[in-house]
């Protein structure tokens, strides 16, 4: 009981502290919203009608990988709350309260990754406001998968806070593992079939590849079938995969924290 409680005391810590920053929440969406209006119709005026998917603009192609840009850069940011709680002494109470290091870990996580799903809910509200098409359907499917995906990004995010002492340092190394795992998904551009060896290599050994893929393979349904990385079930099982592995690495980041 007591670790349950401690469990969603934590959760709910995080939920409210983000639900609180209302700049936070209304400024977030703005660089989804360069990324897929300028940055798209950009390129789409580029190629000229867009990259040629039968059925499918270039602005709808990338709308998955938006979404999926948003969960990976608000997941990553929300370990800041580690060097926060570091340094105003909160970080002490919680490792010495009686629970597991598990269920801290846990705890702060979980509440970080539907703080990441409501802002990808937003996104993808607001791509129904663009006038991107997306199945009822689809869209509760996307629900869960958002926040598998969530679980594993943030988890890298406390693993990196875990061990920083400012958020300086935690900046830079965030900002250097976020754009290769954003720009090597997929979200943009199809990396796998390219036929530049390198990049699929890099692409295959992605997590963020896998989610993207789901992502796509569940909002743009049958046009988006040629262009699959893997069935939609295999994508899932990765990202699954990932995540206990993060998990696991992250129950041992916070073990060693005194």
């Amino acid at each position: 009981m007591t670790e349950l409680r401690g469990f969603y005391t934590l959760w709910l810590r995080e939920v409210k502290r983000y639900l609180r920053d209302r700049t936070r929440v209304v400024s977030s969406f703005f660089q989804p919203l360069l990324w897929l209006v300028v940055f798209g119709a950009g390129v789409a005026a580029a190629f000229r009608g867009g990259i040629q998917i039968p059925g499918l603009t270039y602005q709808e192609l990338i709308f998955p990988g938006i979404v999926g840009q948003t969960l990976l850069f608000t997941s990553m940011f929300m370990g800041i709350s580690v060097i926060w709680d570091k340094e105003f002494g909160f970080m002490k109470e919680i490792l010495v309260a009686p629970i597991s290091r598990f269920s801290i870990f846990l705890g702060k996580m979980i509440g970080d990754s539907t703080d990441a799903l409501i802002q990808g809910v937003i996104v993808l509200a607001f791509g129904l406001a663009l006038g991107f098409k997306i199945n009822p359907l689809a869209f509760l499917v996307c629900l869960p998968l958002m926040l598998l995906i969530t679980f594993g990004l943030v988890s890298i995010g406390l693993i990196i806070a875990s061990f920083m002492g400012s958020l300086e340092s935690f900046g830079a190394i965030q900002s250097f593992i976020n754009l290769p795992l954003f720009f090597l998904s997929g979200a943009l551009f199809p990396v796998v079939g390219s036929g530049i060896e390198w990049l699929e290599i890099a692409a295959r050994v992605n997590p963020l590849t896998y989610g993207v893929d789901a992502l796509k393979t569940v909002i743009l349904g049958a046009p988006y079938a040629p262009f699959q990385i893997q069935p939609l079930l295999v994508d899932i099982g990765i990202v699954g995969a990932f995540d206990l592995a993060m998990i696991a690495i992250g129950t041992w980041a916070f073990s060693r924290m005194k």
